[in-house]
Formats: structure tokens, sequence, C-alpha cells
């Protein structure tokens, strides 16, 4: 029987993006507002983020030709964007089959809470917050915005077009903290309180990474196992401070 899965799939999180940066400012001075012009889309790497992008292209590109990925999608955001050519740059050519951006990998919409503090939410929508505490983080869907469920579908989605076109193959997947988590959820097979569990633990390392290995053994037609989770060797080995900022503050307590 062919096999339907890649032989591998890592799953990254983009460096730290200026976004990151100007949201811990913002925090820090009790600010209501995220002070960053650029559309969610356009908000770049920052100088730290780009030399974390070069750390982790260095520890890809430091994998034996026939362990590295052949497959690089990225979120059409520019801070998951540079981390994956940055990667790609330094991939073997005669392997990699396609680099390119999918628009079903971008960031979990945020809507009208976009460019909020925690404390700019709870000024401006407390009944917002209310919301989000009753429904839970899973399923709060705020105005204009998604919920976690909306962005698995989305991936979902992603899931048939790798099984589809990348069977056997090793696919590298930038992205963001969100699609990293749901992806997990995906994977593993995990419920609600899984996923939520894991992700109170620890936010999402920006270029941690993320990965799975196809075993043939496991299930009745073999299936992906993880093999490591937000790992962080990469920046380590060479010095490069590793940071694990959440992409957008949670709603408030209330």
């Amino acid at each position: 029987m062919e096999q339907k899965w890649p032989q591998q799939i890592w799953l990254v999180r983009h460096g730290q993006s200026a976004g990151n940066v100007a949201r811990d400012a913002a925090e820090a001075a009790s600010h209501l507002h995220i002070d960053i012009a650029d559309r969610d889309v356009d908000v770049p790497l920052s100088e730290l983020g780009q030399r974390q992008a070069q750390a982790l292209s260095g520890w890809f590109a430091g994998l034996p030709e026939p362990q590295q990925p052949t497959v690089v999608l990225a979120s059409p955001y520019l801070r998951a964007r540079d981390t994956a050519q940055a990667v790609a740059a330094r991939l073997s050519r005669e392997q990699l089959l396609t680099v390119m951006a999918d628009e079903r990998l971008r960031e979990k919409e945020f809507g009208i809470l976009d460019r909020l503090t925690p404390l700019g939410i709870l000024g401006k929508f407390p009944e917002l917050a209310q919301q989000r505490k009753h429904v839970g983080k899973f399923y709060f869907r705020p105005p204009g915005g998604e919920s976690w469920c909306d962005v698995i579908l989305r991936l979902r989605s992603v899931l048939d077009t790798i099984t589809r076109e990348y069977r056997g193959e090793r696919v590298l997947i930038v992205g963001h903290q969100v699609i990293v988590n749901c992806f997990r959820y995906l994977l593993e097979r995990l419920d609600e309180n899984a996923i939520l569990a894991i992700d109170r633990a620890a936010d999402v390392p920006n270029c941690g990474v993320t990965s799975y290995r196809f075993d043939p053994a496991a299930g009745k037609r073999g299936k992906l196992m993880l093999e490591m989770a937000n790992f962080v060797a990469p920046l380590e080995s060479c010095g490069t401070p590793v940071t694990v900022a959440p992409d957008r503050p949670a709603a408030p307590k209330a």
C-alpha cells in the first residue's frame, strides 16, 4: 500500500518579529494599544528574529542531504516568509521541490482585538473578555476574527494537500504559534483539553522546531509520530537568544 503521509514534517514558528517587540513595550508601559503601523501581514522580523532565522537555517543545512526538507511551505506573512526563505536558501537545490507561501498557514485573525494589549481589551471590550472566559479559548471567536476551531478547519485542508501532493517527502512548515499548536492538535489527534494544556505549559519559541516522522508500524497504515517539540538547540548552539513571547496578548482574566 502506498504511503499516505510525508516521511517527515517539521513545524516551525517564525523568528521574533517587530510586532513581538512592540507588544512587549506596550505592555511594559501599560498602554492600551500596540504601537505598530504595519498590517499584521507586513510586520517584519526584528534584528534578533533575523539572527534566529539564520541560526535555524544553519541547523537545517547541517543535516545530511537525505534528511533535509524537500518541500518548504510558509505563511504569507512577511516574518514567516523571511524565516522560510532563510532556510530554503541553504538547502540542497537538487532535492528541493518547492518553496511556496500558502494563505491557509496565515496567522490566526484577531479581528476587533487586533493591536490591543490586555489592558486595551479590558478597557474597550470588557464584555468580550467575559464571553471568552465563558466560551473558552478554543471556541471563542472575536468579532471579525477566528477561533482556534476556524484555524483548525483550514489546516485540515492543508493536510489534504500535503497527503495528496507530498507523500513520502520531507516537509517544512513555517507559520505562527497558533498554527504550530493547531497542527499538533490534528497530527497527534488531541482534544480541546489536551492542546490547551500544551498551550498553557509554554509558548512556542520563535524558530523552535516540532517534528514528526512517519512510522510504518504505527496504527493500521502507519502514521506520523512526534519526535521532538519546541526544540531550540539550533539557536542555543550558536548563542542566539531564545524568545517565547506569544504573538498576541491573551484576553484578560475577569
